[in-house]
């Protein structure tokens, strides 16, 4: 009997572990499904922290062991080790925490530990050697995912031994039931060797000091890049309380390119960077942080604590396999002049709701006194809140292009140097004689304008550097430069859209028929402004003063949608998507909006690039009747030109700057030599430099902002939401095609179940006839205690301690090449020191 007790001991241990090896990656990561509160009995009772995802992939779950902090702003760590002696690739990251009782987390990669302990509190340190951070989570957000062929490298040679997870606990009032908390994060690793190995790059400050109530106080970060290409997919930013926003770009050859931009108040995870970048040798990675010291009333410094700041922006990349490095730090400035060129939107904060700012932080002590009556104060302004009153627009006295010879200047732009292109129209003009009641032109017997129409001008001193558009024209009117630097013009004579290159002799495209005005997709009746996706190339036509239009076409000229329609005065106030001349067009990348200057209906129509979709109007009664002109620079700045009052009417004839997301005029501005007499368009550069283009004064005024280094405006970023739910999409469809698997485990099962079966009635029947007798020791089986290591028998040990601050701990070595926990700067030393 024992004999066949021993047999049947073997067939069960093959069995089991034969069906191991198919098990479903559904039926894996099932088990770690989210919930809102994590229980004990999710970590305590599991005893497989290693599951099989078939020949080369495995899960590795960790998990904190059913731990309860006892008082906020606790930093609890956990090691796992890496349970394979050789190389590993992290691929993919599954958070199981919520907000609820868990601020942040943090996972790094090391060697050795700082403790054998279950669990131990992160003030211990969390590594001995160097660490890495792998992985970040906080007030849940998505889950970070790689792209394919990319994975973290660990094991092996280079890679670290053992992974450790810190947890931050900031309000503890969660654990007043005294339940125990298992959150943690579930790693899909595999042994197939990955392409692309991913790395982080940290840039923070380590020196900036933040004066109490300071409204506005920059920390910058550059270091010049001198390695292998690396190839950006996403970031992280990180600050305590008084963060408004983070911004990190590339910076080559003069031209700043943004990897990502965020606020530190909303959840700090990695979000993916939308447009791929790309750094070489030789590049600059730049970043800025944004503090405001409103409600403090001593100085702010880095450091580790809640009181204390950081000013953090990670990077994660990937890198050729053979030229992988797995860290990098920045923590100086290299070249603090730069700045001067760092575009608008790096100094626009990113407003949160005061509800958000206290869960993400979770700090009691934060939430007192002075802080307290601070947050409640932010709360009420909200809404109408806009920083910088002092902000300020005045002409630049001194720039002499107002001097210049022109004809009726119609059409500014800038090009991608950032000089001044203006559109005239010589010596002709567009008086009641120019068109009959059918809008056909009448003057055609004089010819095209015989001067050069394009002016290119130095924007300091007005030198001309180029001119073109020499007997091309009859009336010119919008312009518009595209990216690669092709003026995009209409001619509301010709009835016609031109794009021009810079130095050719000839249009590389015309659309619309000359001297023949019509509503089909063919004709347009006097065309008014261009505007061109910088992304899609697609291009934007705003028709014009005898349609009530908007009509987009491909790159290469094709028809592709229209919207619009005309005002019926005698109904009253125009509705959303009705024109009454749309005049001038601004495209807004960072919101993927086309606003429209809604000239005689005196407003601005903001619609959705892809659709046409109506979103918002801005109005306001300081416009007038009538606006001529919008213009929008990267970061929130919306700029316009109004009419000349109607008689009776006292709304002055002005310039106007406006926080594009809340719509609210922020200043307004007149020139101090001549007078605006019918200001046509408007055109801004991100350094608040405005020029302005007056169709019957025939000049051209400069003006400049009295405080740039002081200037920020609110802006309302609506991207994270649209990414989130792409994440969400791409989860859903993970999930769909891994339940196909589920259908090939329950086959595969049922199949191996039916011969063991008939083996054990065979085996049953032989015994009981005693013909033979089956013996031995039957030690078989597939251990898989020789592959994975025992979950009791994991060493868990932290990295150096990290910095127990309102969001992230972290700390650095003296040189600034390692770095722990959330990595923030070295503890400042005892003498306070300037920035």
């Amino acid at each position: 009997m024992a004999g066949l007790i021993n047999n049947l001991l073997i067939l069960f241990l093959v069995f089991q572990n034969v069906c191991l090896g198919f098990r479903s990656p559904l039926s894996v990561f099932k088990r770690y499904k989210d919930t809102t509160r994590s229980l004990s009995s999710e970590c305590l009772g599991s005893d497989q922290p290693v599951i099989s995802l078939g020949l080369s992939d495995f899960a590795l779950d960790i998990r904190m062991p059913g731990v309860t902090p006892k008082q906020s702003d606790t930093y609890l760590c956990m090691s796992v080790p890496l349970p394979v002696d050789d190389e590993a690739y992290v691929v993919d990251f599954k958070p199981h925490a919520s907000m609820d009782t868990v601020h942040h987390m943090l996972l790094f990669g090391c060697n050795e530990p700082s403790s054998t302990e279950n669990y131990w509190d992160c003030d211990e340190g969390t590594c001995k050697d160097k660490s890495n951070i792998l992985y970040a989570w906080a007030r849940n957000a998505p889950p970070t995912r790689l792209p394919k062929g990319v994975g973290f490298r660990v094991g092996g040679e280079t890679g670290g031994r053992f992974f450790v997870l810190q947890v931050h606990y900031g309000d503890i009032s969660a654990f007043r039931d005294k339940h125990k908390d298992c959150s943690g994060v579930t790693l899909h690793l595999t042994h197939q060797k990955q392409p692309l190995i991913a790395g982080m790059y940290l840039m923070m400050s380590v020196n900036t000091v933040i004066p109490p109530g300071e409204k506005v106080v920059d920390a910058d970060i550059a270091c010049h890049y001198k390695r292998f290409p690396m190839h950006l997919f996403a970031y992280r930013v990180h600050t305590h309380r008084l963060g408004k926003v983070v911004s990190g770009y590339r910076v080559r050859n003069g031209q700043w390119t943004l990897i990502g931009r965020q606020s530190p108040q909303l959840p700090q995870a990695f979000y993916p960077v939308e447009h791929p970048v790309d750094v070489n040798y030789d590049d600059i990675l730049a970043a800025r942080c944004v503090f405001s010291g409103e409600g403090r009333t001593t100085e702010t410094r880095i450091g580790g604590t809640a009181n204390d700041e950081m000013c953090n922006f990670y990077i994660m990349y990937y890198m050729e396999a053979k030229h992988a490095v797995s860290y990098m730090t920045c923590t100086q400035n290299a070249n603090p002049e730069m700045f001067r060129n760092i575009p608008q939107e790096a100094n626009i904060p990113i407003p949160v709701k005061s509800d958000m700012l206290k869960v993400t932080h979770g700090h009691n002590e934060e939430t007192k006194g002075t802080d307290k009556s601070s947050l409640l104060h932010q709360s009420k302004k909200e809404e109408e809140e806009i920083l910088d009153q002092d902000f300020h627009m005045e002409e630049a006295v001194e720039w002499p292009g107002l001097d210049l010879k022109l004809g009726q200047v119609s059409g500014l732009a800038l090009d991608p140097e950032n000089n001044l292109v203006i559109f005239h129209r010589g010596d002709h003009v567009w008086d009641e004689n120019s068109f009959d009641s059918k809008f056909v032109y009448q003057q055609r017997g004089l010819g095209p304008i015989e001067q050069n129409t394009i002016l290119v001008l130095n924007p300091s001193d007005a030198k001309l550097l180029h001119s073109m558009g020499k007997s091309l024209f009859y009336l010119p009117h919008g312009l518009s430069i595209d990216k690669n630097g092709n003026y995009w013009v209409t001619d509301v004579a010709l009835h016609q859209v031109f794009k021009l290159g810079a130095h050719d002799k000839e249009p590389l495209l015309i659309l619309g028929v000359a001297l023949q005005p019509g509503s089909d997709r063919n004709h347009f009746c006097q065309p008014t402004d261009v505007a061109v996706d910088p992304i899609t190339g697609s291009i934007y036509i705003s028709d014009g003063y005898c349609n009530s239009r908007v009509i987009q076409f491909s790159p290469k000229g094709l028809y592709v949608m229209q919207w619009g329609e005309g005002t019926e005065t005698s109904l009253g106030r125009a509705r959303p998507g009705q024109f009454h001349i749309p005049h001038s067009l601004a495209l807004i990348p960072d919101f993927s909006q086309l606003c429209v200057a809604d000239r005689e209906n005196g407003r601005i129509q903001c619609f959705r690039l892809e659709t046409g979709e109506f979103i918002r109007e801005i109005k306001h009664k300081s416009f007038g009747r009538e606006l001529f002109a919008v213009s929008y620079v990267p970061g929130g700045l919306l700029f316009a030109v109004n009419g000349m009052p109607y008689p009776g009417e006292a709304e002055p004839v002005q310039g106007f700057v406006m926080n594009f997301s809340t719509g609210e005029i922020i200043d307004t501005f007149i020139p101090l030599r001549k007078n605006f007499e019918m200001p046509h368009d408007v055109v801004a550069s991100e350094d608040k430099t405005v020029f302005v283009g007056d169709v019957h004064a025939r000049a051209v005024w400069k003006f400049a902002s009295t405080e740039k280094s002081e200037t920020i405006v609110e802006a309302r970023l609506k991207n994270t939401p649209e990414s989130t739910d792409h994440l969400k999409k791409q989860e859903k469809q993970h999930l769909v095609q891994q339940s196909s698997a589920g259908v090939s485990f329950v086959l595969i099962t049922t199949l191996l179940i039916i011969p063991v079966v008939v083996l054990l009635a065979i085996l049953l029947f032989i015994r009981w006839r005693k013909t033979t007798v089956y013996g031995g020791k039957g030690g078989g089986g597939l251990n898989l205690g020789n592959f994975f290591a025992s979950h009791k028998g994991y060493s868990r040990k932290g990295f150096d301690r990290l910095s127990t601050e309102g969001s992230d701990q972290e700390k650095d070595e003296d040189d600034g090449t390692d770095s722990e926990e959330e990595c923030s700067a070295p503890p400042p030393p005892s003498a306070p020191s300037s920035s």
